[in-house]
């Protein structure tokens, strides 16, 4: 795997330093299922937009030749920024319906010529089959695309070298259009192909047969993916198998007498990936008894809502203060409460007006949750520097016109300028933080009230919650859970 060009490894860097900002925690794993003596082809699903490329992006250590959208090269940055990471443009009949049908089928052709001798080369390219990002819970109908880059690919790689892997990718957010939300990133083993479609194309295959090919192996790629990405059939059946993993972790650990932390991305998609595969096993053995564990389970989820607590809450009190509350509160005492307040102050007032126009432009424009990540991430990655820069620009003229008038001001417009910039941004990332603090200390104010004055409920979901753990252990009998169970509840990848 070759290092990338210098221009690419300074656009991911800045890439990286968005993402960072933008959420709280990445995780990635399984880089080590990645080749490093051939080509391939990443294929993932596209569920959040602009955000899905550039985690894969920020993510792989070597370089990702992408295939975009042609539309998208019309922006102006964003087109300067997909042409110097060396971005093909992909032409979608749904972009430009009343187009030149043969100029668009010879212009993908090239574009997919040019994506194949790259993987021939020994790159690797990413592709989202689906064609488009969505808000489904599981992939939606593939395009053959990948399926024939493939191909391409394989007939253009060298006979003595190894053929282009397919590696794919799964993408996971616990919140994907949250701001400080986390992601996760997992790079799959390499494809294991049927034995009719692990072979180059023929010298003068008929277009019929390339095409059956091409159908076969992306139902196969379509198969491979909804589990990568832990599909289910909707959401609500989504957030009910996250519901019976939580339950079994907070059961688990009260019965081993254990804290443990509160699950992060990896555990809760491993998690996650063990309750699913108990319920799509016995709901093709035993469905009759899946739906009426369902509907207890349904039923034990409206409660808890009812009362606002979360599965670990029923068993103890969440912490009144938080770690970061006490830092915060030590700082100010060491700094006498001269320094944390004004900064926490300037930096509400200069980027409140960034935040709301913001939030207004994603309500305005962001017609599918897909969008709204896109639109923050990259949109406040130009807006807040402005605004930082902007009120640097205003605050040293303000102080130039401040000493105009009256003389024996210090004449120190450019001083004042940068501070005010600096104040921005570090009240900016001081408010943001000490908003969640604040959130955190009166969630926990509320849970300790509700949990003495609605004791008798939470002792009935208390009970409830370990004959659901019993009945959904038992779903899992006999089945090849992946992951490994900890003694306290938690789990981990295998």
């Amino acid at each position: 795997m070759t290092a990338p060009p210098l221009a690419y490894r300074l656009i991911r860097g800045l890439f990286r330093i968005v993402v960072a900002v933008f959420f709280r925690r990445v995780e990635v794993l399984g880089l080590e299922h990645v080749p490093r003596d051939r080509g391939g082809l990443l294929v993932s699903w596209h569920p959040n937009g602009m955000v899905d490329p550039g985690l894969i992006l920020t993510s792989f250590p070597g370089q990702v030749v992408f295939g975009a959208r042609h539309g998208l090269f019309r922006w102006p940055l964003l087109g300067l920024l997909l042409r110097r990471v060396g971005t093909v443009p992909i032409y979608r009949a749904v972009d430009d319906g009343r187009g030149d049908l043969e100029a668009r089928r010879q212009a993908n052709q090239r574009s997919l010529e040019a994506l194949a001798g790259r993987i021939a080369a020994g790159r690797f390219s990413a592709l989202f089959p689906e064609g488009v990002s969505h808000d489904d819970s599981r992939p939606v109908e593939m395009k053959s695309g990948a399926a024939r880059l493939y191909y391409q690919a394989r007939a253009q790689t060298p006979a003595d070298a190894p053929p282009p892997a397919i590696v794919p990718v799964g993408l996971h957010y616990d919140a994907k259009d949250a701001f400080r939300s986390s992601a996760l990133v997992a790079f799959h083993p390499p494809l294991t192909l049927p034995p009719a479609l692990d072979a180059a194309p023929a010298p003068g295959e008929d277009e019929a047969a390339a095409r059956e090919r091409a159908r076969l192996l992306t139902a196969e790629l379509e198969r491979v993916l909804h589990d990568v990405v832990l599909a289910t059939e909707d959401w609500p059946v989504h957030r009910l198998l996250h519901r019976a993993r939580a339950l079994l972790r907070a059961e688990r650990a009260r019965r081993a007498g254990a804290a443990p932390d509160p699950a992060g991305i990896v555990e809760q998609t491993v998690g996650f990936a063990r309750v699913r595969a108990g319920y799509l096993r016995r709901r093709e053995t035993d469905p009759g008894a899946v739906e009426a564990l369902r509907a207890r389970v349904e039923a034990y989820d409206r409660a808890l809502r009812a009362l606002g607590l979360e599965d670990v809450e029923l068993d103890r009190d969440p912490r009144l203060l938080s770690p970061w509350l006490g830092a915060i509160v030590a700082l100010q005492a060491a700094l006498v409460f001269l320094l944390l307040p004004p900064v926490l102050v300037v930096g509400f007032v200069v980027n409140l007006p960034t935040y709301l126009a913001l939030d207004l432009l994603t309500r305005a424009t962001a017609k599918l949750r897909k969008d709204a990540a896109s639109i923050k991430m990259l949109v406040g990655a130009l807006a807040y520097p402005a605004t930082w820069l902007a009120a640097g620009l205003l605050a040293a003229w303000g102080h130039g016109r401040l000493h105009a008038a009256f003389p024996s001001v210090p004449d120190h417009a450019v001083l004042a300028g940068v501070f005010t910039a600096l104040t921005g941004a570090l009240g900016g990332a001081v408010a943001v933080r000490y908003q969640r603090v604040a959130g955190e200390t009166w969630r926990a104010l509320r849970v300790r009230l509700t949990r003495r004055a609605r004791a008798e409920a939470v002792g009935r979901l208390r009970a409830e919650r370990a004959a659901l753990c019993d009945h959904l252990v038992a779903l899992g009998d006999g089945v090849d859970l992946p992951g490994a169970l900890a003694p306290d509840g938690t789990v981990r990848p295998a």
